[in-house]
């Protein structure tokens, strides 16, 4: 009876056990591509829009608001507080308004929607953001 030969054995165990894994193409590239399409234009608006809004609203209201989106061109303002959202309202129609727009119609900023909400934990005493 013939012995089997141990290499050719190690051979064929080694073939079995290890495999050829095809690697794809690399994914850094393509997010920095989705980075620079989606992120870095949409950022460079909002931060334009941030700025003119921390320069024109006063800074005792400025604490109790958040930009919290701009989508088609409407600015989406939270407000904490109804008195708050009262006092916004009354300053963006006294005027307010027209001056954002102004300063950042090159941003695509043509109208400003407040809405009652929070963006922090009511519990905690810092006005940090949540994440839920």
């Amino acid at each position: 009876m013939r012995r089997p030969d141990p290499d050719a054995n190690l051979a064929r165990l080694h073939a079995f056990k290890t495999r050829s894994t095809t690697v794809g193409n690399p994914l850094g590239p393509e997010l920095i591509g989705f980075f620079k399409q989606s992120v870095a234009k949409r950022q460079t608006k909002l931060v334009k829009i941030a700025q003119s809004w921390e320069v024109l609203v006063p800074a005792a209201l400025n604490e109790h608001c958040a930009l919290e989106s701009l989508n088609r061109g409407t600015l989406t303002v939270i407000v904490d507080s109804s008195s708050h959202l009262y006092e916004l309202k009354q300053l963006l129609l006294a005027g307010l308004q027209d001056q954002l727009l102004m300063a950042c119609k090159t941003s695509g900023l043509r109208k400003i929607s407040l809405k009652p909400g929070r963006w922090y934990d009511p519990a905690s005493e810092s006005r940090a953001p949540r994440f839920d």
